[in-house]
């Protein structure tokens, strides 16, 4: 069942339009890959999802009684993010701050969920250390464990692996692709198409022209074979 339907959906900053006339769907379970060349616009569709940007026009429906707030979001991170002065435990824990409302505390519901998906993550027995004492891989995994804390149903990533070494960069695709085998939806922005392809099973192809289906008819696809065949190296 879709969880997310797009219709006829256009994108953009003050009615500029990146992104014109998008229909997709994403279904319980999917593992959607984003691609598409620099400046097409992916950074702008996950804004949009999001409920950060106002969609120019067009239509963003939830299914499955789903609302924003039941999508994670692990987006790129910056210089002062990566320097965040807390540690791993408070970090993960402040995923559940979108539910709280005016509840100025946490359950110990959420506590032990908390130090659930920290364990998840293979980061057990790490909860005190400073997240700014991490490496690059550890903090995409704290944050990772934050974004499940939000929710389990619905993960999107922004270039998850922007920076890794490749030993940590495999690590992290396998943990993704863990996640959505146990029943996670995954939404990811990706500059490596070959990665993309190997893991996901939809494909969201944007820029001047636009792709959306399996990722077996992407590879056989005219667009696919076209961006397929010089490597993908622009996009990102």
């Amino acid at each position: 069942m879709a969880q997310i339907i797009c219709t006829n959906l256009s994108i953009g900053y003050e009615n500029n339009i990146i992104v014109n006339n998008l229909n997709f769907e994403i279904n319980k379970g999917d593992y959607l890959a984003i691609v598409g060349e620099n400046g097409a616009g992916k950074s702008t569709l996950i804004k949009t999802l999001l409920g950060l940007l106002k969609s120019i026009s067009g239509s963003i429906e939830f299914g499955e009684s789903l609302k924003r707030t039941d999508v994670g979001y692990l987006p790129q991170q910056t210089i002062v993010q990566k320097d965040f002065p807390a540690s791993i435990y408070e970090v993960v824990l402040s995923g559940f701050l979108s539910k709280m409302g005016l509840r100025p505390f946490y359950t110990k519901k959420e506590k032990e969920i908390a130090l659930s998906n920290i364990n998840r993550m293979g980061l057990s027995g790490m909860e005190k250390r400073s997240y700014r004492e991490l490496s690059g891989g550890q903090q995409q995994r704290v944050l990772l464990a934050r974004a499940l804390c939000a929710t389990d149903k619905i993960i999107i990533l922004d270039e998850p692996v922007a920076g890794l070494d490749p030993k940590v960069t495999e690590e992290m695709y396998e943990l993704i692709s863990s996640l959505n085998k146990e029943g996670t939806t995954i939404i990811m922005i990706s500059h490596d198409l070959t990665s993309a392809l190997e893991y996901s099973n939809k494909i969201l192809h944007i820029g001047k022209d636009s792709y959306y289906g399996t990722k077996e008819e992407y590879i056989k696809s005219e667009l696919g074979q076209k961006f397929i065949n010089v490597g993908g190296k622009h996009n990102g």
